[in-house]
């Protein structure tokens, strides 16, 4: 943390809780929506939310960074829970999944993230936007509960989504429609000041709450029914958790699902940690592997009540940013918001309608495969492409983790083939004062090297000039150029003064 910064609570209480409020208004649609994506109960995704605003913000590596149910594994629980049997069997998974992620804490695996290429990330993000769309647009068209239709057809499959285009509601159309057009327009910048206290998502809630109460009281037979709706257990608290099925404890595909979810959150986690620590206006670095504790914490617990798997969330956590968070107690106000939400407004969030929900994730989807940014992936490159789209394509015919796998072995073959037996540093020089340090870059420089060349720049001697030379690079793996250019950033926090010589601008990213 930067010297003379005073976070204490009596200085930073009041901002905490405006951002969390704001977080809470955000969350709740998206606890709900993930859980309705990934065919679980609603409430699993609030108990998750919960989970991560009480306990995980506490124990977070991070001071920003917002933890619940995301939209990353929507297809893995899907699946998990068709595959098991039942949610009780998918909360045991959960559980062990919390344990092994531990385990990776004890063991020290916060690098992790540092290994998987770019190209394989983006692809998979862009994968979960397609099968977000898949899944959602049934709902969007008015589907109701429980998930498939008359043939048993789960949602996401093209039967499915026939089925319900069949059997179209148009009272849902219309709110899905006006839900979407509402997150388009928030997220233009004139209505930045207005997003802060009114949260686009939120907004989609109360459109999609007032058009159905409206319906229901004025024209009956246009109203939306009863299973189009959201439905919580408003009734038995007990109702709300479900305990994990330990009958299940020797099934070897709950292990195999625990493993698929502990490597996947962990990689979404640690993603999520990096871009929320390049947000941080006052650029306080996090650490990776005391996050791993946290979120092993936050989903033996979830596990054991019967919430979904979580993970750090950038949506979430850019959210308390842009609402002038401090500090974790932000994301703590932002859970005891969410409890207090299902203890007292349980009856109000059961008109809440699926398709306003579905618009939600709809543009969620979008945004994560956006058209123009796969195109953009053309331009870097078959050495980026290819893995990029190979990944999409075996994670849609596939599932997550074999589709990570297939794409993580294209990007190593392009590597090797390009990369092989090059250093990422050629020369370093340091003179003897130790005060002028000039690290020359190698012809190739991949993402292997990233973090080896962290490594080496968090080790430069304080109170150094540093100089990256990249003018004898034929290739500088996007990764490597946006960690030196984010070095640079935060470099006079340790009173490092780092120029970058040959080195390109950082290249267009994808928003998640």
């Amino acid at each position: 943390m930067a010297v003379g910064l005073d976070m204490s609570f009596a200085s930073t209480w009041r901002s905490d809780a405006r951002a969390g409020l704001v977080v809470f208004l955000v969350a709740l649609p998206l606890c709900l929506g993930v859980a309705l994506a990934s065919g679980a109960p609603l409430m699993s995704g609030v108990i998750t939310g919960v989970v991560g605003g009480l306990i995980v913000s506490r124990l977070s590596g991070s001071q920003l960074m917002v933890s619940g149910p995301a939209a990353g594994l929507t297809a893995i629980v899907a699946t998990a829970i068709i595959s098991l049997g039942s949610f009780p069997a998918f909360a045991l998974a959960v559980v062990i999944a919390g344990v092994l992620q531990l385990i990776l804490w004890r063991i020290r695996a916060g690098v992790i993230a540092y290994f998987f290429p770019s190209s394989v990330i983006k692809g998979m993000l862009a994968a979960i936007g397609i099968t977000l769309i898949l899944k959602q647009l049934p709902y969007a068209l008015g589907a109701v509960v429980p998930l498939g239709d008359s043939e048993g057809a789960p949602a996401g499959t093209l039967s499915f989504i026939a089925a319900a285009a069949q059997n179209m509601n148009l009272a849902a159309v219309a709110i899905a429609a006006l839900g979407i057009g509402a997150l388009v327009l928030w997220s233009r910048p004139a209505f930045r000041s207005v997003q802060l206290m009114l949260p686009a998502p939120l907004v989609v809630v109360i459109i999609g709450v007032v058009m159905s109460v409206a319906l229901a009281k004025f024209a009956p037979s246009l109203a939306l029914p009863a299973g189009a709706l959201v439905s919580l257990p408003i009734d038995d608290v007990r109702g709300m958790f479900v305990l994990p099925d330990w009958s299940q404890i020797a099934n070897p595909r709950v292990f195999e699902v625990a493993v698929t979810l502990a490597l996947v959150a962990n990689l979404e986690t640690l993603l999520s940690l990096e871009a929320t620590d390049k947000l941080d206006p006052f650029k306080r670095r996090s650490s990776a592997d005391r996050e791993l504790m946290a979120q092993g914490v936050g989903n033996t617990i979830a596990g054991l009540i019967g919430g979904l798997p979580m993970t750090g969330v950038i949506v979430r956590s850019a959210a308390n940013v842009d609402a002038g968070g401090k500090t974790w107690r932000a994301s703590l106000f932002h859970g005891v918001f969410l409890t207090i939400a299902v203890l007292a407004l349980a009856r109000v969030l059961n008109f809440i309608p699926l398709a306003a929900l579905a618009a939600i994730l709809l543009h969620t989807g979008y945004k994560l495969a956006k058209p123009s940014a796969m195109l953009a992936t053309v331009r870097m490159g078959k050495h980026y492409y290819v893995p990029f789209f190979a990944t999409i394509v075996a994670i849609l015919l596939t599932d997550l983790l074999k589709g990570i796998a297939v794409g993580l072995a294209i990007g190593s073959f392009f590597v090797l083939l390009e990369n092989y037996a090059n250093a990422y540093f050629a020369r370093r020089e340091e003179s003897d004062d130790h005060h002028r340090v000039k690290l020359y870059l190698a012809e190739e420089v991949s993402f292997l090297n990233k973090a080896s060349i962290a490594k080496a720049l968090d080790e430069l001697p304080e109170g150094c000039e540093a100089t990256v030379d990249g003018n004898r690079s034929r290739y500088i793996d996007p990764d490597v150029v946006e960690l030196l250019h984010d070095f640079r950033a935060r470099a006079s926090l340790k009173n490092v003064t780092l120029r970058l010589v040959g080195i390109p601008e950082p290249s267009l990213t994808f928003a998640h």
